[in-house]
């Protein structure tokens, strides 16, 4: 696997992130992986030399976080891992347990580093941003959190341009911590980000790791357990002119012999902008297909192809999470 260089920071990381919201219990969504799959998948990534791991505290309610650490931190040193985990959706109907104020992010960072099982994460991400809380109490907790050593760097996701750059010129006027991170939803689908937040980031050398490079299932042509439950399997994808994009994909993989994954994960590979594309998996089978599309290679003329069906869409800035689990009290039980 290679390793290449987190933007202007001087930090490595694998060529692919292993994204962790489908590693965790199934009793926070069916097709999560409970903790005996989950940990032969997480082995799986380390065999292929991805060190790269996306985590956050909501996923699995904290029990994804949970499985993640023990797993890997039986399997690999500490120093060997690079950990990202976010904050900023509710984790109880405590109303300060949620969003980005001081309380709550000093709370989630000791929490995720309890669960994981480790003194600090590689990255710690605002989840979202969050309009009710300023902007200026936000930047100032994180940085404090780099400074108490708990976290290396910090990094955010899901938010327009204008957000992520006020939020980063907020810290520099006071000296604060600024984000190297911003990880996006980008596919062949999707690539709004590509309008304003992909050249911001790249002007300010800010690594750019993007999620859902299949569309949540729509550029993989298959439908499962989590396409039949996922909101935006069908709220944010699926029209004519996406199921023509599909169209092309299906031409290409069979020209190429291989899958729609293979060749949608291709497209997004050759995008020299994403530093660190995040894949997962709900099997080995489909882990190993997402890793080999590294291998696959289009030409000009195919890329060229699938970029011109392309038409400006809706952007998505934020994800509404679904109602915690109430019959578990908000929290699942540890494993």
């Amino acid at each position: 696997m290679e390793t290449v260089k987190f933007g202007r920071t001087g930090l490595k990381v694998s060529k692919l992130c292993f994204g962790t919201m489908g590693v965790g219990s199934s009793q926070w969504k069916p097709w999560v992986l409970d903790k005996a799959e989950s940990a032969t998948l997480l082995k799986r990534c380390l065999d292929h030399g991805i060190t790269f791991f996306d985590m956050a505290d909501w996923y699995s309610i904290g029990e994804s976080e949970r499985v993640v650490g023990s797993a890997l931190l039986s399997m690999a040193p500490r120093d060997r891992l690079v950990f990202t985990t976010k904050a900023k959706y509710e984790m109880s109907d405590d109303p300060n347990d949620q969003g980005l104020s001081r309380k709550h992010l000093m709370a989630a960072i000791d929490g995720s580093l309890s669960r994981i099982g480790t003194d600090y994460v590689d990255i710690f991400m605002v989840h979202a941003y969050d309009p009710s809380t300023p902007i200026e109490e936000t930047m100032e907790a994180l940085h404090d959190i780099v400074k108490s050593g708990k976290a290396r760097y910090i990094g955010a996701s899901t938010m327009y341009a204008w957000q992520f750059a006020q939020m980063n010129s907020v810290a520099r006027e006071n000296g604060w911590t600024t984000f190297v991170n911003m990880q996006c939803q980008y596919n062949l689908l999707y690539r709004e980000e590509e309008r304003e937040m992909i050249p911001y980031c790249q002007d300010q050398g800010i690594a750019i790791t993007c999620f859902s490079p299949l569309a949540r299932g729509w550029l993989a042509g298959s439908k499962d357990a989590r396409s039949e439950t996922d909101l935006y399997f069908s709220k944010k994808y699926g029209d004519p002119l996406d199921l023509g994009s599909c169209g092309r994909v299906i031409e290409i993989a069979k020209e190429h012999d291989t899958t729609m994954a293979e060749v949608a994960l291709a497209w997004v590979y050759s995008k020299p902008a994403i530093c660190s594309p995040i894949i997962s998996g709900a099997s080995l089978d489909q882990l190993e297909t997402n890793i080999s599309a590294l291998d696959l290679v289009l030409t000009a003329e195919e890329i060229d192809s699938l970029d011109k069906l392309y038409r400006p869409r809706d952007i998505v800035n934020d994800y509404v999470p679904t109602p915690l689990p109430r019959h578990l009290g908000g929290v699942l039980p540890a494993a």
